[in-house]
């Protein structure tokens, strides 16, 4: 399927941010100095999760500093999870393709090329980024947590009928129009189920995935989730393909 185009053509980078203190001018800067292809246009949309760190001044810091960047901040005054923000982001979003980018260096935005390629020739409407397939470089961290990640992938597979490497991956680069039709609920990390149930029911979608590389981080470097996330992923691939569809 091919949508109308409603947006002007280029790329909304939607960052999620929690108490990302120790990283957020670092991907800012990489997000504004990584070239697209074709010189495409972008906008970056950094959702500041009512941080109780130095998160908030730091963005606003940096806007200040930097007034020529394509740059939009949403200060949340409570926090209400990864989910909440990225819907928040999401509505904001202006240009042809949106993208989520997680504040915390795990995954390369010089990558972004490798996920816009079948967007821009026209052969797909989303592209996912698979830590799982591909040559490209992985940080070795917790066995379990990959035996999860492809748990999680098979079981909603088996349900939505794709056959997806990595369904929990945080690259979803997918056509704006589609991405702001979905009907989404989660607040938490839930959004990464409920997202791909979604995107499998619209009708003629052409998913396709491209593998990336993955620079992890561990807990006392700031990893976020944990294996309460893991069951309501569970919970969220039964109710988002078998009872909220």
């Amino acid at each position: 399927m091919t949508p109308e185009p409603t947006h002007p053509t280029g790329l909304s980078i939607l960052v999620p941010a929690y108490n990302e203190e120790k990283t957020i001018v670092r991907i800012l800067d990489l997000l504004f100095e990584t070239e697209l292809p074709d010189n495409l246009a972008r906008e970056v949309i950094v959702v500041n999760d009512c941080s109780s760190d130095k998160t908030g001044p730091l963005l606003d810091e940096y806007r200040a500093q930097h007034p020529q960047r394509p740059l939009r901040i949403r200060h949340l005054d409570r926090n209400q999870g990864k989910g909440h923000a990225l819907r928040t982001g999401l509505a904001m979003a202006s240009l042809s393709y949106v993208v989520v980018q997680d504040a915390d260096l795990e995954y390369d935005p010089k990558e972004f090329a490798l996920l816009l390629a079948p967007l821009q020739n026209g052969r797909a409407d989303a592209v996912y980024g698979s830590r799982f397939m591909g040559g490209n470089p992985h940080r070795i961290l917790f066995f379990w947590h990959t035996i999860g990640n492809k748990f999680l992938t098979f079981l909603s597979n088996g349900l939505t009928n794709l056959n997806l490497t990595d369904m929990e991956t945080c690259y979803k680069m997918i056509r704006t129009p589609i991405a702001q039709g979905l009907t989404l609920k989660e607040n938490r990390f839930g959004f990464e189920p409920e997202i791909t149930a979604r995107l499998s029911r619209v009708p003629g979608i052409r998913l396709y995935e491209v593998g990336i590389s993955y620079y992890g981080r561990t807990y006392d470097e700031g990893k976020k989730i944990n294996w309460k996330d893991g069951f309501r992923a569970i919970y969220c691939i039964l109710k988002y393909n078998l009872w909220d569809r």
